[in-house]
């Protein structure tokens, strides 16, 4: 991140990014991740930059992305750190949960981190989680397949 603001500051863009490896950061979830989601603004600077990163590390060019988007809504966040060009914004722990748990992937670290969010919030059935998920998305959009994990993290308890 510190090296997206240098090229930020170069260009003369103050750049804002949204979520970004929230569960290493914040949460000390795991060690590392693979890519940052995250929203950015401007988004043509900041893709620019990325892109400068990417090069200079022999990352992807998506190390940062934006794929996240389509789980955006309205939600409460906190700025985690703020660099003279760039600052990061962290969603609260209800908002990523009901993020992750819709848009769960059985093969990244969605299930841990969802399991760390549910322990850390003190959740104690589907139906709890459930509900905040339902607070930030219309039930319509909750697959059956997610209702399946939840509930399997649970043990089958769907109360």
């Amino acid at each position: 991140m510190t090296e997206l603001d240098e090229e930020l500051r170069k260009t003369g863009v103050r750049g804002e990014v949204y979520g970004g490896a929230v569960m290493c950061l914040v949460f000390d979830a795991r060690p590392a991740t693979k890519d940052v989601d995250a929203i950015f603004r401007p988004v043509t600077d900041i893709r620019s930059a990325i892109k400068t990163i990417a090069e200079r590390h022999g990352l992807p060019d998506d190390w940062l992305n934006d794929g996240v988007k389509g789980y955006l809504v309205e939600h409460k966040q906190r700025v985690l750190f703020e660099l003279p060009n760039l600052v990061v914004f962290v969603p609260e722990p209800d908002y990523l949960l009901a993020m992750k748990t819709l848009s769960a992937r059985v093969d990244t670290f969605d299930q841990a981190d969802v399991r760390l969010l549910i322990d850390k919030m003190d959740l104690r059935s589907p139906a709890e989680v459930f509900a905040i998920v339902e607070g930030y998305y219309p039930r319509h959009q909750i697959k059956p397949a997610t209702q399946y994990f939840i509930e399997e993290l649970f043990g089958n308890d769907k109360t």
